[in-house]
């Protein structure tokens, strides 16, 4: 229950960072949309034994979470959140490839390991990436950049819906889940009391649906959302965006990491 409170907080928090004006909240929600894009574009373009060439691209989201003021804290409770899905993705690579690759203190470390420790950066950089863009932006306004770059005002609508309902539907189970506590006296709950839950969960947040779609309704709604768009196009998001398309071009084709190594090590010599 305090694990779920919790998360439903992190979400809230999240919301409300997006309505403070900071640097990164007054920038063009389409020049951090479209960096951010390139940015998941270019983790995702590395060979899937890279580790030590993907830290340099830790610069974009840690730039971009001080310009929103991001909590770090909340940061990392929110990657901690949706790490089990990299976990899942990765886990079985340490089985599945056991090819020797490097030694590390005389111990042999296989390609497997090394592909799970990519894949684990990988996710950790493309999720703070995207939670630094909601936080900092706001989902009202990523859904209307989305909207002017040419997205299908349909899917711009039901993406909005979705966060939106996403924070009803987790109330709902809260609240579900605490009338069962004071109900239970601290039992333990089977799997038939689990399935039970997740019924009454499921009508309950289809009764909180209707209501909402009928208060809609009698405020006028017709099936459009008319999103905030209150932003111009400055040269400044022009060099937003060219500074990093810049950035992560050279990331990608020159190894960081190896290069400054090899200057340490040629100045040592």
């Amino acid at each position: 229950m305090a694990s779920l409170a919790s998360t439903l907080d992190d979400l809230r928090s999240l919301d409300a960072l997006a309505a403070r004006g900071t640097a990164l909240q007054r920038r063009d929600p389409r020049a951090q949309l479209v960096a951010t894009l390139i940015f998941v574009v270019t983790v995702l373009s590395f060979d899937r034994y890279s580790v030590a060439a993907l830290l340099p691209l830790l610069l974009y989201p840690t730039v971009l979470a001080a310009q929103g003021e991001l909590p770090s804290r909340l940061l990392l409770r929110t990657l901690w959140l949706a790490s089990p899905f990299a976990l899942m993705i990765g886990i079985f690579n340490p089985l599945l490839d056991r090819t020797p690759m490097l030694a590390l203190g005389g111990v042999a470390v296989s390609g497997g390991w090394i592909s799970f420790t990519s894949i684990l950066l990988r996710f950790g950089l493309t999720a703070a990436a995207a939670i630094v863009l909601v936080a900092g932006t706001g989902m009202p306004a990523l859904c209307a950049a989305l909207s002017r770059l040419g997205l299908p005002r349909v899917f711009t609508v039901q993406l909005l819906f979705l966060h939106r309902y996403l924070f009803v539907l987790a109330g709902e189970a809260q609240r579900t889940t605490t009338a069962r506590q004071l109900r239970g006296g601290g039992a333990g709950m089977g799997l038939a009391v689990y399935a039970s839950l997740l019924g009454h969960l499921l009508l309950r947040a289809f009764a909180r649906a209707q209501r909402i779609h009928g208060a809609m309704r009698a405020r006028g709604f017709d099936g459009e959302l008319q999103l905030a768009d209150r932003w111009r196009w400055q040269p400044a998001d022009t060099l937003f965006v060219a500074a990093w398309c810049a950035y992560f071009a050279a990331v990608r084709w020159v190894d960081v990491p190896r290069l400054i190594g090899s200057l340490l090590a040629g100045g040592l010599e």
